[in-house]
């Protein structure tokens, strides 16, 4: 990749809650994945295998919006540790469980993002500049 298409992605990814959309839809994908069971069988066990499906693609989804839609990302967020939950019921224990844990610790990631933020690391240099000055004053 090169230097300048690198910093365009950083600065897109730094405008939205990257890393708990990602895991939201990696989520919802792992689940996806591990049905097994083909789609005459879904539709004539009825609207209960239907959910097996049908909850893991709105997590994909979710996670998706997030990424691409970060103004929403409380009401998706909301809906896809709901949806997440609800896998566990329809979905072979949540995609085996590796499923559930992506997809709630992605809705808690995105729920908890702060627009505008500072970058962490200015802030810890700023801190760790400031601490030699603040201990001779002390002394």
């Amino acid at each position: 990749m090169s230097g300048r298409a690198r910093s365009a992605f950083r600065r897109w990814r730094g405008n939205r809650p990257f890393w708990g959309g990602s895991l939201l839809a990696l989520g919802g994908a792992e689940i996806l994945l591990t049905e097994k069971a083909p789609l005459k069988v879904i539709m004539h066990i009825g609207i209960q295998g239907l959910a097996g499906y049908l909850l893991p693609t709105v997590m994909l989804l979710c996670g998706l919006l997030v990424l691409f839609n970060p103004a929403q990302r409380l009401f998706y967020s909301l809906v896809g540790i709901l949806v997440s939950l609800g896998t566990w019921l329809t979905s072979n224990l949540g995609g085996f469980l590796i499923g559930l844990l992506l997809g709630a610790a992605g809705s808690c990631l995105a729920f908890g993002w702060l627009p505008d933020q500072e970058p962490r690391r200015r802030v810890l240099r700023r801190r760790r500049s400031a601490s030699p000055t603040a201990d001779s004053a002390a002394s």
